[in-house]
């Protein structure tokens, strides 16, 4: 049996590495191996937690196509931290340290799987969730769900960029769901998954048999549901079960990449049906939660991070979540390879591509571009005067500067006739509500926005 994982192994390594380039495949693939098979689950033995992390992060997809494409009745793969007794004949230039301690997982195997019959993955839970400003209203409505399950708003809509958590957000919903309510069936599903289901039953003439399986849940949760712009067949569908799920007070989440009136090619009944619970965003961390952020999941890589390397990182790294990740990685992968942990001039010049370049304008070009395209004199953007037209414009102006290019609401209140940060909040809130329901408003952001280009 022993021969026959290795010889399998050795098989699937030599279609990883024709797919890889070799400092990759070498990094990450050496002193690996199939530690065993159970119930059609391949364990693929790795050298330390960070490898470990990286595969399953990065690599499952691929790993487990190359098992089942030469073992079909393979069915899942799942990683563990073991020395194997004969490494599998990788590329001899290690870049990790032959020295490096293995340790047990630190997780019982079962608490790793992704459970079949609902989708959801155990590790995303609201207990790992970061919170912060950015997502706070977000979260509360998330756990307001789980706390009101038969009187909570209906359906509950979050949206926001990628990278920001959604996706952990709404399986923490599912996850804490079935541990309070054990009775209650939860499926998690992406729409892309729905769609390619509703497909194959109209190919196959069971449409019915497909409504009937999503009706029979008693919360529905459904991702990236942004892709269904434009397919009217699989929006008849959705738009049948949201009813049948709906009357039946059956809870329906959603997550998007953004509002469901932004959503183009969306039918108007599916936008009022989005609209009618709790619709809410996600906002990219501020400085003070992506310092929380970076500390919470530098403290799982193996050399610590120092405090001023902490305060760079977040400094420079603005985006989402899933761009810290990336940075973390980037460091904690040299760290590994030379066994120590790294200075920040070296961390500077390791994450110089992996930083987008700020953009840079004065408070008074962007007064002029606005004031410009209003066809309105700049200098009154700076009196003291309720013409609506100049609040208007000069509302918007905050928003932009706010937005756009992150200026402090009392830096943007200072410049602008010495206004009080209040004021500033108040604008950019009534700008960003409006938006959601005024298309022309959109329009005219859009073309304020290629100005600055």
């Amino acid at each position: 049996m022993e021969n026959n994982l290795s010889q399998l192994w050795n098989t699937c390594l030599g279609v990883i590495e024709s797919q890889l380039t070799k400092a990759t495949f070498t990094t990450w693939f050496k002193n690996t191996g199939i530690n065993k098979e159970e119930e059609g689950i391949i364990y693929v033995s790795v050298p330390n937690e960070f490898v470990r992390e990286w595969l399953m992060t990065k690599y499952q997809k691929l790993i487990l196509k190359t098992i089942v494409e030469n073992a079909p009745h393979i069915r899942a793969v799942e990683f563990i931290i073991s020395r194997l007794t004969t490494p599998a004949p990788v590329n001899e230039n290690n870049l990790f340290s032959s020295s490096t301690t293995e340790h047990p997982s630190t997780l019982p195997l079962q608490n790793l799987y992704i459970n079949r019959d609902d989708n959801l993955n155990p590790r995303y839970t609201f207990d790992t969730f970061i919170v912060g400003p950015f997502n706070e209203l977000a979260c509360a409505s998330a756990q307001g769900v789980v706390k009101r399950l038969q009187n909570a708003y209906n359906p509950l809509f979050i949206y926001g960029s990628s990278g920001l958590g959604k996706t952990h957000l709404i399986q923490a919903v599912g996850n804490e769901i079935k541990k309070l309510y054990p009775d209650k069936k939860v499926l998690y599903t992406s729409l892309e998954k729905f769609m390619n289901e509703y497909v194959s039953s109209v190919q196959n003439n069971r449409q019915q048999s497909f409504q009937d399986k999503y009706c029979k849940f008693d919360v529905l949760i459904m991702d990236d549901i942004q892709f269904i712009s434009g397919k009217e067949g699989t929006q008849n569908a959705l738009f049948h079960i949201f009813n049948v799920l709906y009357e039946q007070n059956k809870n329906i989440i959603f997550s998007s990449d953004k509002h469901p009136n932004h959503i183009i090619g969306l039918e108007d009944r599916l936008k009022t049906r989005f609209n009618a619970g709790m619709t809410i965003d996600i906002q990219e961390p501020d400085l003070e939660s992506r310092m929380a952020i970076i500390k919470e999941k530098s403290t799982h890589q193996e050399f610590p991070l120092e405090p001023e390397v902490l305060a760079y990182i977040a400094s420079v790294v603005t985006g989402s979540i899933r761009e810290i990740e990336g940075v973390l990685n980037l460091i904690s992968m040299h760290s590994g390879m030379r066994q120590k942990a790294i200075s920040l001039s070296e961390i500077k010049l390791l994450i110089k591509n992996s930083v987008k370049p700020k953009r840079v304008i004065s408070i008074d070009s962007v007064v002029k571009m606005v004031s410009d395209y209003y066809n309105l004199d700049e200098q009154v953007i700076y009196e003291k005067t309720r013409r609506k037209e100049i609040v208007r414009a000069r509302q918007i102006i905050m928003f932009v500067l706010r937005e756009d290019f992150n200026e402090s609401y009392p830096s943007i209140g200072a410049k602008l006739g010495g206004k009080d940060h209040t004021t500033v909040i108040h604008s950019y809130e009534k700008i960003k509500g409006e938006l959601v329901s005024d298309p022309h408003l959109m329009k005219e952001l859009e073309d304020i926005r290629i100005l600055f280009k």
